[in-house]
């Protein structure tokens, strides 16, 4: 491997946990690196100081243009837009260094990467680079190509809009696991009544069709609309019994639910006082397509029946 190839190997994890932070699909992060790396190769690289801050700024400006256009495209989006999940290929550094501990921490997290979404384009890359990966507002603002107090106040904004919702997001695996357990629980034998004790009484159910497949178009809101939906689910589903399996995704439990051989949905859900708390359920084939096909297979001992 020459030079130049092993400096970006080098500082790839680094790169990809950043682009698919800004833009919450691997394959969005991967285009970007792609771009990034063709930039880099057409680079003299050995005329360069700082190489990784040169593949920051690069990744960041390229992602962030991205994710401009992807937020128009977004709009026009059949419904809620969520986060696609790594798989483990995604995410497996070929050694451990400090920048790839960085991919096991709470802002990898589904249900982080769904609250990012209430950020600009703008407000988001400011964030990361300061909050996640740690640069300072000056370095910062040199990556965005901003002035230093224009960066410090769209990290101001950004915490602002995030501050009233963070707390409630963040992640306990293991209650996770034991909500989710007792979903499927639920599911099986299922009634509204042990349905609704399921969620809290101002539970939020959210889930991205994409217009594809079956989805509910807008955001549905307390314990009773939830457990009616769970039922109705439930009751439509006999004729083809679902299969759970729980796994563990970026960080976070996840339900699959499969129907046949199919994988469906991909269910994360938020807790609180051990009810649910919000349900983000992906069920866009185009989302789940990687991740099906990486859990065709499942290991034995994850299927929750």
């Amino acid at each position: 491997m020459d030079t130049q190839t092993a400096l970006f190997q080098q500082h790839r994890q680094r790169l990809f946990g950043l682009a698919y932070r800004m833009l919450g699909t691997p394959v969005d992060a991967e285009d970007v690196l792609h771009d990034a790396w063709l930039r880099w190769h057409a680079q003299d690289t050995a005329a360069l100081d700082d190489p990784e801050a040169w593949l920051v700024t690069v990744t960041t400006r390229l992602a962030l243009d991205r994710l401009r256009r992807a937020r128009t495209e977004r709009a026009r989006y059949p419904g809620p837009w969520l986060p696609e999940p790594l798989v483990d290929e995604d995410t497996q550094p070929a050694a451990e260094t400090p920048e790839s501990l960085l991919e096991r921490d709470q802002t990898l997290t589904l249900s982080f990467l769904t609250l990012l979404e209430r950020l600009g384009p703008d407000e988001r890359a400011a964030f990361l680079l300061n909050e996640v990966f740690d640069y300072s507002h000056a370095e910062a603002a040199a990556i965005l190509g901003i002035a230093e107090n224009a960066c410090r106040q769209r990290v101001h904004r950004a915490k602002a809009r995030l501050r009233e919702d963070r707390p409630r997001f963040q992640v306990d695996a293991r209650a996770q696991q034991r909500l989710l357990q007792r979903f499927v629980a639920a599911m099986e034998k299922p009634t509204l009544e042990s349905l609704r004790a399921l969620f809290a009484e101002d539970a939020v159910h959210v889930s991205d069709g994409g217009g594809v497949v079956t989805a509910t178009l807008r955001p549905l809101h307390g314990a009773e609309r939830l457990a009616r939906l769970y039922l109705q689910i439930a009751r439509n589903t006999r004729l083809q019994p679902q299969r759970h399996v729980l796994a563990t995704l970026n960080g976070e439990s996840v339900l699959l639910i499969f129907s046949g051989d199919r994988l469906a949905t991909a269910m994360w859900v938020e807790v609180r006082d051990e009810r649910i708390a919000a349900v983000h359920a992906l069920r866009h084939p185009g989302k789940l397509a990687r991740l099906a096909a990486a859990v065709t297979d499942p290991p034995a001992g994850t299927s929750l029946h």
